[in-house]
């Protein structure tokens, strides 16, 4: 839901709006909207994400971001990922560091709510960083993980997997995860 205003918001104005919230906010074409909280899957996920892929990259030139970095995909775009890996120098907006301009793998753990956004607009905005090489999207309500892949021609490949043993290989960020391992706590709501 976009907050009531009497005018666009500027990235200028979001920034500083942002960084005095209580809550979390992402804007889209200078429209505000309020982040909604997370259920206890999606942060089971979220968590278990942000452990494999650290454990991974502790040794190498990467790094791993949680649901609290925002990114600037464009002027008057701002998201907060579900998580998010970057490897090299980091490129910041500004001396704050907390809007990250170069993610390479980007990570959307998916929710009633947001699901249809985050296939949809939110990667469309997304595919223009140019450091994007890995979109991931993560069911949070059956064992399913989404893996787009940008091409040499700057296209996107969708692999989908499905299976416990299945394991998504992200070479962008040379990271490997087995969805039994996202997965292993989750415990599935049968009315879903």
């Amino acid at each position: 839901m976009a907050l009531p205003k009497p005018t666009i918001w500027t990235a200028e104005d979001y920034l500083e709006f942002e960084r005095a919230a209580q809550e979390r906010h992402e804007l889209l074409d200078g429209d505000i909207y309020v982040m909604a909280g997370a259920s206890e899957t999606h942060n089971e996920i979220e968590t278990v994400l942000g452990y494999l892929l650290y454990g991974q990259l502790l040794e190498r030139p990467c790094r791993v971001f949680q649901s609290n970095m925002r990114v600037q995909v464009a002027d008057k775009i701002y998201f907060y990922p579900d998580a998010m890996v970057f490897c090299g120098e980091p490129q910041y907006k500004d001396k704050k560091k907390d809007t990250l301009l170069n993610p390479t793998v980007i990570f959307e753990i998916l929710s009633p709510s947001t699901e249809m956004f985050d296939r949809g607009d939110k990667f469309q905005q997304y595919r223009l960083l140019p450091s994007l090489r890995d979109y991931v999207l993560i069911s949070q309500t059956r064992m399913l993980v989404e893996h787009y892949t940008r091409q040499d021609d700057n296209s996107w490949v969708l692999r989908d997997f499905s299976a416990p043993e299945a394991e998504l290989v992200l070479a962008s960020v040379d990271c490997t995860l087995r969805l039994q391992d996202i997965y292993r706590k989750v415990v599935f709501d049968d009315n879903d």
